[in-house]
């Protein structure tokens, strides 16, 4: 188990109200259709891990690996790259190139000639950015990517290697989107964020709906009772969102949804108590890297205002401590894919966040690890045993 640690708990008083539809289906059967359909695709595994659940008083804990995700360690590659194809697919019948290019056709080669010219461009922790020139370099784009000043150098040489252009810009995360968006301003790029904003919402959508894939997935391979609680990172919400209405699709009824972030970037936990998109000051100074954000999307925000039963938020230690668990059993779990873990372990814990969340012996607990040792340095510092 991990050391008990401080932790902040807010149960959703307006879970389950309803509200607007975010991710329509229809746009998730054709993510689905495409992702599944390219080369390398293939489900990462749901791990059980019996020991750590009767260690946690728990009935049953499964854990969703996507440290192999399409060789790039992250569920990320599920979201960016399908919706740097989906602009290449929009914007080459608008220039009358291809009426209905699809995944295939630009990865081929056939269409370079037109798409050759063309930029995409985003803000990036690390797996974004990653996914997003890794789609790029697939489908024959130019990409430029913009990293704030503590993006780890490992994290900056990933996202280098498949040929994107690095911008390395002062302040945190919520800079480096708007340096990003600024640059695609001025000189006529495409923006392939993983956050939304007013005005700007159909990319981030199409990458949420490649993310509800994973949640599928775990869906698929799960076996016997249903879950009652899952537990998901947040950053700017869009995995936690994505979960969330994959989650109600598939199970009736939906588990208990939580949502965790670094106490350091809860701008979810924020948004619910004030009831309302709020922004996190500050740098942001968290070792979950890709937790590290200010501002909630606005499309996941819309989500997880209803769609989340509650929020928590958690110190830096217990994702080491989780990270270190982990290894111990043989998995490889970066340390922004360990916080739901990190978050459930804490919780199950403590008698009143039990008690709150109705987690007991019989729960039954779906966790997302959302990245393995992205940067293979920094992991091995962290899971060394003092």
């Amino acid at each position: 188990m991990i050391q008990p640690l401080p932790f902040s708990l807010l149960i959703n008083p307006v879970a389950g109200t309803p509200g607007v539809v975010v991710l329509p289906v229809a746009g998730f059967r054709r993510a689905k259709a495409e992702i599944t359909g390219w080369e390398g695709y293939a489900p990462t595994p749901l791990r059980d891990l019996p020991d750590l659940a009767r260690s946690a008083g728990l009935g049953t804990l499964r854990l969703k690996d996507e440290a192999t995700r399409f060789g790039l360690g992250s569920f990320k590659a599920l979201g960016g790259a399908y919706a740097v194809a989906n602009l290449l697919t929009a914007d080459l019948a608008r220039l009358g190139v291809a009426r209905a290019a699809g995944s295939a056709q630009l990865s081929d080669g056939s269409l370079t000639h037109a798409t050759r010219d063309i930029v995409v461009t985003c803000a990036t922790d690390g797996n974004h950015g990653r996914s997003v020139a890794w789609g790029a370099r697939r489908f024959h784009c130019r990409c430029v990517i913009f990293v704030h000043e503590t993006v780890s150098q490992g994290r900056v040489d990933a996202i280098a290697h498949y040929s994107a252009e690095i911008r390395r810009v002062p302040g945190n995360y919520d800079d480096a989107v708007r340096a990003a968006a600024a640059a695609a301003h001025e000189n006529g790029w495409f923006v392939v964020s993983d956050t939304s904003w007013p005005g700007y919402t159909e990319t981030p959508r199409d990458v949420m709906q490649g993310y509800r894939l994973m949640a599928d997935e775990a869906a698929d391979q799960w076996i016997g009772p249903p879950p009652t609680h899952v537990f998901i990172q947040g950053g700017v919400g869009g995995a936690a969102a994505a979960v969330s209405i994959q989650m109600r699709a598939r199970f009736n009824p939906a588990p208990l949804l939580v949502v965790v972030e670094p106490d350091r970037a809860a701008c979810l936990l924020a948004s619910a108590r004030a009831g309302t998109p709020t922004t996190v000051p500050g740098d942001l100074d968290t070792l979950m890297a890709g937790l590290a954000c200010g501002e909630p999307s606005l499309l996941a925000w819309q989500e997880l205002e209803r769609g989340a039963d509650a929020f928590m938020a958690i110190p830096d230690q217990s994702a080491v401590d989780c990270m270190r668990l982990l290894a111990r059993a043989g998995i490889e779990a970066g340390e922004s894919g360990v916080a739901g873990l990190a978050g459930c372990l804490l919780a199950a814990a403590s008698p009143s966040a039990a008690s709150l969340l109705g987690i007991n012996q019989t729960s039954r607990v779906l966790l997302f690890s959302t990245e393995g040792a992205t940067d293979p340095v920094l992991y091995r510092q962290l899971v060394a045993e003092d």
